[in-house]
């Protein structure tokens, strides 16, 4: 298990381990990291190994190309991706420093911001496979945040609205959505494979008088339910941790016809139909 340092996750508005429907990020083996901007700075030190340039699915919202760059880290060998960069093989970066540009990278929905992806392998293993990363640990306590379901809209997309609640104002440090429990939460609720908590947690979680899936130390096996915004339903939550004001976020990967200031009821309900993209 690799720990990143409350210094370096400081340096982003917000993380995810498990809100993405791909391998590596299963188990919670990588991080996807949201600085804010389109500038992308080096979560970890050390020399840059290589680079790789790969081709994206095609989407009409997206670039063709992204690259893996490889940072050797001593122990370890970091794995970032979705950066255009500026750096070169055998260049050496420290935490903080630029690495280059985000790209809007086809491995992504359309309601999902620009980020980092990091992973880390041991310098033996197969450094190019999508999977074969080891778990992250995080050096941050996360503070739960209570919710009843309901918010104003605040921010609109193709596929995605935010609300305005729960709100994180008065919090310190990193906040996320909680269960009934108070446990904060991360994945995608429940359109992505599985989820996680970011506190240690067993059996079974509910949201808004639902069950919504079954906790084994940190990750959560959704339950088969749906979310809905008033009555139209949703693709699912996106779930993450977030040291800026907070805000829950709904995907409809098909589109949506809310509008800033809208006041919407969110509900979680059992279903024999889950919607499940990976």
């Amino acid at each position: 298990m690799v720990s990143l340092a409350a210094a370096v996750l400081d340096r982003y508005e917000r993380f995810s381990r498990y809100n993405s429907p791909y391998p590596a990020h299963d188990a919670g083996c990588a991080i996807d990291l949201y600085p804010g901007t389109d500038r992308a700075v080096s979560p970890v030190s050390g020399p840059v190994r290589s680079i790789r340039t790969v081709r994206c699915p095609d989407r009409p919202y997206a670039v063709s190309e992204d690259h893996l760059l490889l940072l050797d880290c001593g122990s370890h060998i970091a794995r970032v991706l979705h950066v255009d960069p500026d750096v070169e093989a055998g260049e050496r970066v420290e935490i903080g420093d630029r690495l280059g540009t985000l790209v809007r990278s086809g491995f992504f929905g359309r309601w999902v911001d620009n980020h980092l992806h990091l992973g880390f392998r041991r310098p033996a293993q197969n450094l190019y496979r999508a999977s074969g990363s080891l778990p992250i640990d995080l050096g941050v306590s996360v503070t739960g945040l209570d919710w009843n379901g309901r918010g104003t809209v605040v921010e609109t997309g193709p596929t995605h609205i935010r609300l305005d609640s729960p709100s994180s104002r008065g919090q310190q440090g990193f906040a996320a959505l909680a269960d009934t429990d108070g446990v904060p939460l991360e994945g995608g609720l429940v359109h992505y494979g599985g989820g996680g908590t970011l506190a240690t947690a067993e059996g079974e979680r509910s949201l808004l008088g639902t069950p919504i899936g079954t906790a084994d130390g940190r990750e959560i096996s959704w339950a088969d339910v749906a979310v809905f915004a008033d009555n139209c339903r949703a693709t699912g939550l996106s779930l993450f941790a977030s040291q800026v004001p907070f805000g829950t976020k709904l995907v409809f990967q098909q589109g949506h016809d809310f509008e800033p200031g809208d006041e919407v009821a969110v509900s979680i309900e059992p279903t024999t139909d889950p919607i499940q993209l990976g």
